[in-house]
Formats: C-alpha cells, sequence, structure tokens
C-alpha cells in the first residue's frame, strides 16, 4: 500500500480496539481496487469521543466505523442520522460529506446478507432473538418485516418490552418470550447477547432444548460453544463472521461509492483471524 498527499482516511473507533479485523479487510479491498484510500484503528477512549468526531472533520477522514462502547453516544455528535440507525439507536459507519456527518447502521443489512448466501430465507419464519440490545435491534429491524412471526427474550425485562413496541412500529409480528423451554417451535434462534465472546461465558440457553434441523446463528463472528453443542444436535448454524463481512461491505460502498471485491475481503478476513 503506498500512502500519498492524496490518500483518503478511513478507519474505525473503539476502547478496547485491538481486536478489530476490519482493518485487514478494508485495506485488501482498497488495493484490490487501486483506491487511494487506508484503514486505520483508532482507540478512541470514552471521555475523548467527542474529540474524535469533530477530528474527522479536522482532518478530512473520508469515514469511520464504530464499534463498543460508542455506537450509541456518538449519534449525539453527528448532524445526521438515517431512519434505520436512528430506530436501532446505534450507529456504526459515519460518512463524511464534505464536512457534514451522517450516521448509518449496517450491521442489519450485513446480517440479512450472510444468511442470503448461505440459502437461508427468512420469509414466513419463526424467528426467536435473544437479547434486546443493539445487535438485537438492528437483526430485529429487518427481520420484522420478511419473518412470520419475531420472538424476543432477554434479561432485562423493559429493554425487551420497548424493543417488542417498537418493532411493532414496523410489522405487528413481535412478541416477548419469557420460557424457553418451547425452544424446539423455532426455524431460527438468533443469540444477539454477548455471551460466548469469552471461552468462560455460559451459553445463552441450553442446546439441550433445541432440535434437529433448527437454524442457530450466533452473531460473534468465531465459533462459540452454542454453535458447537447446537452442530451435535444436527442444527444447522451460522456464526457472524459473514456479518462482519457484509456490514463491511456496506460501508465500504458508503465511503467510496464503489462496490468491492468481496471474496478478497473474505479472504483477508479469514488469514486475520488465522493468525
Amino acid at each position: 500500500m503506498r500512502i500519498s498527499g492524496r490518500t483518503r482516511i478511513t478507519g474505525i473507533f473503539g476502547f478496547p480496539i485491538e481486536h478489530t479485523l476490519s482493518p485487514a479487510m478494508h485495506n485488501a479491498a482498497f488495493e484490490a481496487l487501486g483506491l487511494d484510500y487506508c484503514y486505520v484503528p483508532f482507540l478512541v477512549p470514552p471521555d475523548l469521543l467527542g474529540d474524535a468526531v469533530r477530528s474527522i472533520r479536522a482532518l478530512g477522514i473520508a469515514g469511520v466505523n464504530v464499534t463498543v462502547p460508542h455506537k450509541e453516544k456518538v449519534m449525539l455528535l453527528l448532524d445526521e442520522v438515517d431512519e434505520e440507525a436512528s430506530f436501532i439507536g446505534a450507529v456504526n459507519t459515519i460518512v463524511n460529506a464534505g464536512g457534514r456527518l451522517k450516521g448509518h447502521n449496517t450491521d442489519g443489512r450485513g446480517f440479512m446478507q450472510s444468511l442470503a448466501e448461505k440459502g437461508i430465507s427468512v420469509k414466513g419464519a419463526s424467528v426467536l432473538i435473544i437479547g434486546a440490545g443493539g445487535a438485537a435491534r438492528a437483526v430485529g429491524y429487518y427481520l420484522c418485516g420478511k419473518a412470520g412471526g419475531v420472538f424476543i427474550h432477554g434479561r432485562t425485562k423493559d429493554k425487551v418490552e420497548r424493543l417488542v413496541r417498537d418493532l411493532g412500529k414496523i410489522r405487528s409480528n413481535a412478541e416477548l418470550v419469557e420460557d424457553l423451554s418451547g425452544i424446539g417451535r423455532f426455524d431460527l434462534v438468533i443469540n444477539a447477547t454477548p455471551l460466548g465472546l469469552k471461552d468462560s461465558d455460559p451459553m445463552p440457553l441450553s442446546a439441550d432444548l433445541l432440535t434437529k434441523g433448527q437454524i442457530v446463528c450466533d452473531l460473534i463472528y468465531r465459533e462459540t460453544a452454542l454453535l458447537r453443542e447446537a452442530s451435535k444436535k444436527g442444527c444447522v448454524t451460522v456464526n457472524g463472521l459473514g456479518m462482519l463481512l457484509w456490514q463491511g461491505v456496506e460501508a465500504f460502498q458508503l465511503w467510496t461509492g464503489k462496490r468491492p471485491d468481496v471474496e478478497v475481503m473474505r479472504q483477508a478476513l479469514t488469514g486475520a483471524i488465522n493468525q
């Protein structure tokens, strides 16, 4: 990669940020298209988020991704937030359009594309989402308009009830589920909680409740204990790597106006994980 006086900078704001795989896939895609862009990680402590956002304008940064713990708080610092990100209550992509900063959320679209490329259709399906945070809202935003029914389970009842009400504004096919003993009736089960990020984490549900043929998704991009146990039960399993890839594809297009080589990005992600 050659850095010149014309190189456009993109990157990612997070705290911590050392674990990010995004630089690998975006820089590979920029190089494959011969674009004079570069993607770098920015370690942004929470108390300096405002300074970091102002630096996008000051330094002429083309745009950034935003990850934990900044996705929600960054919304108040932008000039505009699109409808999808407003509903989700979180921004994962910022575009600098001549000094005007607009927030987007590409996670939900990334998730849906990750299912589509595996030949999984949600049309008419009964879907259970475990969790009621930003990730659950992102996937629920799209699933509610396509699935036969969307059911939400979470530890914090008021958050679950709020998500059900919000999804009901899109389509009245969302319901709260308190008891997971009947989990076998769902066609698709999605873990949208952080449980599984660490090996010591408990599973978000008992694999004994799953039945052969169910589709089990975990938004965490590595193979979790939940996915390993679900596979033993004969379930179809999907991890979050595809979602990470496709949300990145969407962000790339927002910054550059060009379609990246998806396979180049996929290979770069795979290589980064295996390092």
